[in-house]
């Protein structure tokens, strides 16, 4: 088992036993990590592991996704969280100009869109197509994500005046 496998499954082990001669950023033929994929299967031990040998929080596959932006798509709170714990960039973009915060306003991952707030996401961020978080939990009809997303930007703005 190599140690992509063994982050896909979940399996700690033999995970252990590879790191033992590779890095644990080593990349696979789309450019993922090994931490990439453990998020992205929401296997919160494995990326543990993975971090804990100093796995890179911000690494990037092909796409210029980070593990935080799986774990935003996918809608995992525990993964995220170990991540910004880990010092995950908040508001890295990838070859679309997109944040974590634009996939957990898409999506509606409300826990997450509050997460991401908490550590300074900004939900004005534009992507390429010039749209920002706000925009898509808009036009995603994503109400919850919309509502937190702007009384943020109304907190932002009266705290700076």
């Amino acid at each position: 088992m190599d140690i992509f496998e063994a982050a896909r499954q979940n399996n700690l082990e033999a995970l252990e036993q590879e790191l033992e001669t590779l890095h644990p950023d080593v990349v696979d033929a789309r450019g993922s990590t090994p931490l990439i994929i453990a998020g992205y299967y929401n296997h919160p031990e494995a990326v543990r592991l993975l971090l804990e040998a100093q796995a890179n929080p911000d690494a990037q596959d092909a796409m210029g996704n980070t593990p935080l932006m799986g774990a935003c798509f996918k809608g995992y709170t525990e993964i995220a969280q170990l991540l910004l714990e880990h010092g995950a960039a908040v508001d890295t973009t990838n070859g679309n100009g997109a944040t974590a915060l634009t996939f957990a306003a898409t999506f509606n991952h409300k826990p997450l869109v509050e997460l991401l707030l908490q550590h300074g996401a900004d939900p004005l961020r534009k992507d390429r197509f010039g749209k920002n978080p706000i925009d898509y939990a808009m036009v995603q009809e994503n109400a919850e994500s919309y509502e937190i997303l702007v009384a943020a930007l109304q907190a932002q703005k009266s705290s700076n005046s």
